[in-house]
């Protein structure tokens, strides 16, 4: 019962488990340098957390109309989005990418489009020689003149509403602008952090699809085993419960899952599928030898709870150990996993066995 109203109450808060990662966790924060860089980050923009996309043309070159208004309003798009350090935002089209010379009035310069740009072949080859004069072919524009990309700096949180950036919903946008600008001879390619995440946590319907495949193939293994439903399924439960309940702890404690810490629920599950297994077969033995079940889950518990709790808590303890990696993401999976190998402690070497005493096992299975 005390578990039941356990696993209910974590459940119902499982409802809240968020996935994010902010760029700061994913670095020791602790490195000189790393402190160094953070202390002045607000003059180094754009050499962290910052996006690259790519406007390519698979013929002609970028000094085609086309080319250059699309570049434009992709820029302009990107520009309004959530979290972009807008000042430090660099294109084709940013006001800060400018060219300079030294003319016979002295130096001379300007926006790389200029102001009077109107699409006519006569500004298309004026922003080809601002190119050439202004320093950024390798760096924004591609040597053979086929690709250029958008830098798009992003910050820790969103100035306007002082929250972290939702990668997830920044990836969507993405890609809708994609979908919005690419044609049959302009691809658009995009890369950072950021969007590494986003599409990760995009996938996390992918990664709960393989999930409940590893729930059915270890349900087939272990009833091509045992024979006996009832067990099959109080495993699987337990091992369940277990996941359940390191879900309901994740935000009522605060933690959240990142892109390293999404795998450890099926290490949960796995361990207690491990140790789960274990129990039930030394019940199914004892039940085989003529115990009543009862006595059979007591004699199980007896023999296996020490060497499980050891095993568990060496499990536990080693995934601890991470912690001496000072990199908050890692520290963060060391924390996940060693608190859901500990609940394991109470739904398999604990919950399983009283269960197990209830419900016995299928008097038609096998014993060997």
């Amino acid at each position: 019962i005390i578990c039941a109203l356990i696993t209910a109450v974590f459940a119902f808060q499982a409802r809240n488990v968020t996935m994010n990662a902010a760029f700061e966790k994913m670095i020791p924060t602790s490195h000189p340098y790393i402190v160094n860089f953070l202390d002045n980050q607000s003059d180094l923009a754009g050499g962290g957390n910052t996006l690259r996309i790519a406007v390519a043309v698979d013929e002609g070159t970028i000094f085609e109309k086309e080319y250059l208004q699309t570049v434009r309003e992709l820029t302009d798009a990107v520009f309004l989005l959530p979290g972009v350090d807008r000042p430090y935002l660099e294109s084709l089209w940013a006001p800060a990418v400018r060219w300079t010379a030294v003319t016979e009035d002295g130096l001379d310069g300007g926006p790389v489009i200029p102001d009077n740009y109107d699409g006519s072949p006569e500004s298309i080859e004026q922003v080809q020689v601002n190119v050439e004069r202004s320093g950024e072919i390798g760096q924004l524009v591609a040597a053979n003149y086929r690709s250029s990309i958008i830098v798009v700096p992003l910050q820790s949180v969103n100035a306007e509403t002082g929250e972290r950036i939702n990668y997830a919903e920044l990836s969507r946008t993405l890609e809708d602008l994609r979908a919005q600008y690419e044609t049959e001879n302009i691809s658009i390619h995009i890369t950072g952090f950021s969007k590494i995440v986003g599409d990760m946590i995009a996938g996390l319907k992918q990664m709960l699809m393989f999930f409940a495949i590893a729930i059915l193939i270890s349900a087939g293994v272990l009833y091509w085993y045992t024979r006996c439903v009832r067990s099959t399924l109080l495993v699987i439960a337990c091992s369940l419960v277990a996941v359940i309940w390191l879900m309901g702890f994740l935000p009522t404690f605060g933690y959240e899952l990142d892109p390293y810490s999404i795998l450890v629920p099926f290490l949960v599950f796995a361990i207690g599928m491990s140790h789960g297994a274990q129990k039930m077969n030394g019940i199914m033995q004892d039940i085989g030898r003529g115990a009543h079940k009862l006595v059979a889950a007591r004699y199980t518990f007896r023999r296996l709870f020490l060497a499980g709790l050891t095993a568990l808590l060496a499990d536990a303890v080693g995934f601890a150990v991470l912690m001496v990696i000072d990199i908050p993401v890692i520290q963060d999976l060391a924390i996940t996993a060693s608190i859901g190998v500990a609940m394991l402690i109470i739904t398999n070497l604990l919950l399983l066995p009283v269960l197990l005493s209830y419900s016995g096992v299928n008097p038609e299975v096998k014993y060997s």
